[in-house]
């Protein structure tokens, strides 16, 4: 290995890999590698017939987004191109060195911090992949640290392994209950080290792929939204009412989450439907109306490749069945109507409803719950659940 000092900057040349470059920075000693290894995400695509009357429009990014609709089948690829960040957070500057050492040898680019306060400074400037982290350091110790990462939005999803002595069981437990993600040992073994990093590390980088996807998703959900100007702020008001009933039947999180997400990409589909159809005042023929009933299966086919979307699948697809089994896409009736897809069509209706169109004025709050319990008698909703989501509404201040 040959080395190269000038002035605070010290060069580091791998000889067995010349591109592997360390600089090592002032009292911090950064070192920035300068490799790269490229990640991507692949959507798997699917199938389908519902593109042959699509509009042209939205066909192209549609088809580009999402090939769940086109009979060609490829791949949506995200890359990463950076090297991956690691922070190593270690009061101990020769325990400090080792660790960042043995990763430059992987070839990732490491930071290091010789407190905590000074690590949380860190993770707000640097877009960071992974944190190893010691547990006891002086002022903020790593607990502290990583309880106040994870329970920001915008860093919760960075890795943090702590560093522990051999047989530390109680800063384990610790650990957990603040979040970590996994634990090293003391002296560091450079294979296990290498490859708990490599593992976060890849996993931090699919969540991020899947976070992006996602806002994709919504993206596109939105600019449904806006095609048609007279549904005005639909989604987000569906939103706002799926979570205050969701809440006030006692869901589970995930549960409240999926009846949020549904709330935007319920009709995510119609992105397939042309204007023609989607637009037209007045009566859709029967012909159109088969075209327009299509929209829930061409959402199921958008969100099918995510699996944070399992949830949400079942509502876009069943947010049209009926009780009596007359909806669609499937006729399916009674329990056999997924219970989310149940609950989120009674809102869609309530908003509707309460809201004004171009062909209907606003109902009231009472008018529209008479005419769903109207719809109810005559067999199309779940009466336990109308019951439940008429007192809701009566004791709903909002």
């Amino acid at each position: 290995m040959e080395s190269k000092n000038t002035g605070s900057t010290k060069q580091v040349v791998s000889g067995s890999n010349p591109r592997h470059k360390a600089h090592y920075i002032g009292s911090n000693h950064t070192l920035a590698l300068q490799d790269t290894e490229g990640y991507s995400l692949e959507l798997s695509q699917q199938d389908s017939r519902l593109h042959s009357w699509m509009d042209p429009r939205v066909s192209s990014v549609y088809g580009s987004l999402v090939s769940a609709t086109v009979a060609d089948k490829g791949s949506i690829k995200i890359g990463f191109d950076d090297v991956p960040k690691v922070l190593v957070v270690d009061d101990h500057a020769a325990s400090r060195m080792t660790a960042s050492a043995l990763l430059a040898m992987e070839g990732y680019e490491v930071i290091e911090a010789d407190s905590g306060s000074i690590a949380v400074e860190l993770v707000n400037q640097r877009q960071l992949d992974l944190i190893l982290l010691d547990v006891m350091m002086p002022g903020m110790d790593g607990f502290e640290v990583c309880q106040l990462l994870k329970q920001s939005e915008h860093t919760r999803l960075i890795p943090v392994i702590f560093i522990t002595a051999l047989n530390d069981r109680r800063s384990r437990i610790r650990g957990i209950e603040v979040g970590a993600d996994d634990f090293i040992t003391k002296p560091f073994d450079r294979v296990e080290l290498a490859a708990r990093v490599k593992s976060l590390v890849r996993q931090k980088q699919l969540n991020e792929d899947l976070e992006h996807a996602e806002k994709v998703l919504f993206s596109i959900a939105r600019t449904i939204e806006s095609r048609d100007p007279n549904t005005g702020d639909h989604c987000e008001r569906l939103v706002k009412l799926g979570k205050a009933f969701s809440e006030y039947l006692n869901f589970s999180r995930s549960q409240i989450r999926d009846l949020m997400w549904g709330g935007y990409l319920h009709d995510i589909g119609k992105v397939g439907i042309p204007d023609a159809v989607l637009l037209k005042h007045g009566k859709l023929t029967a012909e159109e109306w088969e075209i327009m009933k299509q929209h829930v299966l061409i959402g199921e086919q958008i969100c099918q490749p995510l699996r944070s979307m399992r949830g949400v699948i079942p509502i876009i697809r069943h947010h049209h069945e009926r009780w009596d089994g007359s909806g669609y896409p499937d006729g399916l009736s009674g329990d056999d109507i997924p219970y989310l897809a149940q609950v989120f069509q009674v809102l869609d209706i309530y908003d509707a409803l309460t809201s004004e169109r171009p062909y209907k004025k606003a109902f009231t709050k009472q008018e529209a719950i008479s005419i769903i319990v109207e719809e109810t008698n005559s067999g199309w909703r779940n009466p336990k659940l109308i019951q439940q989501f008429v007192e809701f509404i009566s004791t709903d201040e909002d």
